[in-house]
């Protein structure tokens, strides 16, 4: 039987208030420096901000259009530790065996219905367009939500560098995938249709809000949420922002992609975020937002159709 995520099975790790994490690493980060020892460090939980790449990207701009998403973003330590990434697993706490992702010599390549199909490694690409921080809100088809400051390129950019043709019509992404390292996708099934792929309309790919995510937090993505290389589509649920992506096809049908093969019927291709169109298993009218605390907290609040961002892409779907 596949699995499917379910809105009331938070499996929320006990977090540490922002104040009391930060003091906490300052306190460690001195006692190393002393050359000091501590016995009860190494029984203690992995640090999760510890395995963030911590080097800032040089002069980043904020983006002004997308800077006051209506409510301010999501602690970095909590965006870092409440996370989906299925290839790893299908708990929460996933971003610890995401650390097997392996990075180095990172390429994607752009082929398909293009006249300028690409292999690009990713430090060639992140300085092939000018990256930019965008404030998105992030709502995952669970009833979740977020607000997250991403940093990267608008998709848009890409598609004027490989010039689709005229018979490209759709988009497919693909995830990196490799049974060795991505264990948890055995564990959930070698029926599963692996790699994780996902797929958007050309229209949809050029309109201004489709983003290329590099970083977030002004630094360079953590491995848990998709380095090096990631969609994100803040109008769509969050299953469609395909992480680690290694692949991009330009194509003339719409592709199968991982949930809707699945099942079509709880996720559909579109994904929009739409509070009238209720899951079959649960109501997407409101949302759940992840909030600070000892442990994750759920505030809740009415779900907006498109996620808020109506004026960008309902004339999309008129």
């Amino acid at each position: 039987m596949a699995f499917t995520p379910r809105p009331w099975e938070s499996q929320a790790d006990q977090i540490t208030s922002e104040e009391l994490f930060w003091n906490r690493r300052q306190f460690l980060k001195g006692i190393i420096g002393t050359g000091a020892t501590l016995p009860l460090i190494a029984c203690r939980a992995p640090d999760p901000l510890a395995t963030i790449p911590s080097q800032p990207y040089g002069s980043l701009k904020l983006n002004p259009q997308f800077k006051s998403p209506g409510r301010p973003p999501t602690p970095e330590n909590l965006t870092s530790t409440y996370n989906n990434f299925y290839e790893f697993g299908s708990g929460k706490s996933v971003w610890q065996e995401a650390q097997a992702l392996p990075l180095e010599d990172w390429q994607v390549t752009i082929s398909g219905l293009v006249k300028n199909p690409r292999t690009y490694d990713i430090d060639t690409l992140v300085k092939k367009f000018p990256i930019e921080e965008r404030i998105y809100r992030f709502r995952c088809v669970e009833a979740w939500a977020m607000v997250v400051p991403w940093v990267g390129f608008p998709m848009h950019l890409l598609l004027k560098e490989v010039e689709p043709t005229a018979a490209a019509k759709y988009v497919r992404f693909t995830s990196f995938y490799d049974p060795k390292i991505t264990k948890g996708g055995g564990i959930l099934g070698s029926y599963h249709p692996w790699p994780y792929t996902e797929g958007l309309t050309i229209q949809e790919m050029a309109n201004e809000l489709a983003f290329f995510a590099t970083g977030v937090y002004g630094k360079p993505l953590p491995k848990q949420n998709g380095a090096p290389l990631r969609m994100v589509i803040p109008w769509k649920y969050g299953f469609k922002g395909a992480k680690s992506i290694v692949k991009i096809e330009f194509i003339d049908k719409q592709p199968a992609t991982f949930w809707n093969t699945i099942n079509a019927n709880e996720y559909d291709f579109l994904a929009n975020v739409n509070p009238d169109k209720p899951h079959p298993r649960w109501s997407q009218a409101t949302e759940r937002i992840v909030s600070k605390g000892p442990s994750v907290l759920w505030e809740i609040r009415p779900t907006v159709v498109y996620n808020g961002y109506g004026s960008y892409v309902a004339q999309l779907y008129s």
